[in-house]
């Protein structure tokens, strides 16, 4: 049964080092990995590409139920949506505040809720997002909130823009991570917040490493 196939949350905001951290940890245990934001990214590009308005509920839904997501092996893995490769799309501004926005109507994540559950298979499953251990895995054996502070997120995503050669302002990415945090907390359906039960692992001063290993000691402890 899946409800037996152990699963690690990692909750936080954006920027915070949960997908690296995620697929770093799932790799090394042999684990599945489920990265909850690309479903919703991905759900973005489809509303966008279909031309529909960001609070179109029952446009958005439908195309929540019919689109054909997968995930394929990489590193980063490749996500297809639709039979198309749309991983270079998932990391630009105006799909991460899409998705933002997408991600606050109830009945679409109701519509992705069994999309997402549906990876947990054996032998275990790491899970990140916004609310994989409050909404989606409430019965996961190892919950963690991965958070840092806005402005390091900010500095950050920056550095990655600048090596791809965008040319970006740092204040504007402080003040949208700034704006996206309190959209994703303030939503009213499955808000931004640490689970009752989850350890919180501060990533502002950690490198990556030293955050995978925090995780794995949380894990062993869990």
């Amino acid at each position: 049964m899946a409800q037996n196939v152990p699963v690690m949350t990692l909750d936080g905001p954006s920027g915070a080092g949960k997908g690296t951290v995620s697929r770093a940890i799932a790799q090394r245990l042999g684990w599945h990995y489920l990265d909850s934001g690309a479903i919703y990214r991905a759900l973005a590009i489809a509303a966008l590409d279909a031309q529909l308005a960001l609070d179109d509920v029952d446009g958005i839904v439908r195309t929540a139920t019919a689109m054909d997501l997968r995930f394929e092996p990489g590193e980063p893995p490749l996500v297809i949506l639709n039979g198309a490769d749309v991983s270079p799309l998932l990391g630009l501004e105006v799909t991460g505040d899409a998705a933002s926005r997408v991600a606050a109507l109830g009945p679409v994540r109701d519509a992705l809720l069994q999309k997402q559950r549906g990876f947990r298979k054996a032998p275990g499953l790491v899970a990140d997002g916004r609310d994989m251990g409050t909404v989606v895995f409430t019965d996961a054996g190892c919950k963690i909130f991965l958070t840092a502070s806005a402005e390091e997120r900010a500095l950050r995503r920056y550095k990655q823009l600048k090596e791809k050669g965008v040319d970006v302002s740092l204040p504007d990415l402080t003040r949208e991570i700034e704006e996206r945090d309190r959209r994703d907390r303030e939503r009213s359906q499955a808000p931004l917040k640490m689970a009752d039960d989850a350890h919180l692992v501060d990533s502002s001063a950690m490198s990556i490493e030293a955050v995978i290993a925090r995780c794995l000691e949380i894990l062993q402890s869990c």
